[in-house]
C-alpha cells in the first residue's frame, strides 16, 4: 500500500466533509425557511468546525507534500491565486463564524441573515478556487 496516496486520500475525506460542512451549514441556516435562533447556533459550531476542518487539512496537503518531497508543491499562477483565496475565506469564514457564535444573541434577523449570506459566499468562493487550485496545480 502506498502510505502517501493513503495519506492524501485520508486528508482529502476530511477536507470534503470540511466543505460540506460550511456551505451545507450556512446554506441551511440561510434558506429556504428562516430557522429558529438556537438551530442556527447549532449550524453555527458545524461552520466554524468545517473552517478549522478546511485548514487543518489544507496544512496538511502540503505537509505531506514536504514529507515525501522535501519540499512544498510547487505552484504558480492560477494556482497560487487560487490557494491564497480559498486560505483567505477559510481564515474570514473562521473568524466571521466565531463572531456570530459570539454575539448573534443580541443581534437582528437581518444581522443574522447577512451574516449566513456571507458565510454561505466565502464557503461558495473557496469551493469554486479548490476547483481552479486542482486543475491549475
Amino acid at each position: 500500500m502506498d502510505l502517501q496516496n493513503l495519506a492524501y486520500a485520508i486528508t482529502q475525506v476530511a477536507h470534503n466533509f470540511g466543505a460540506v460542512a460550511v456551505v451545507g451549514g450556512a446554506l441551511l441556516a440561510r434558506w429556504p425557511i428562516r430557522l429558529e435562533p438556537a438551530i442556527q447556533h447549532k449550524l453555527g459550531w458545524l461552520v466554524l468546525g468545517g473552517w478549522t476542518v478546511q485548514g487543518a487539512s489544507g496544512m496538511t496537503f502540503s505537509a505531506i507534500s514536504y514529507a515525501y518531497y522535501g519540499q512544498f508543491p510547487d505552484l504558480h499562477g492560477i494556482a497560487i491565486a487560487a490557494l491564497l483565496l480559498k486560505v483567505l475565506c477559510a481564515a474570514a469564514g473562521f473568524v466571521l463564524a466565531a463572531i456570530y457564535l459570539r454575539y448573534s444573541f443580541r443581534w437582528s434577523n437581518t444581522r443574522c441573515d447577512h451574516v449566513w449570506s456571507g458565510l454561505f459566499a466565502l464557503a461558495a468562493t473557496a469551493l469554486t478556487a479548490a476547483a481552479f487550485l486542482r486543475w491549475f496545480s
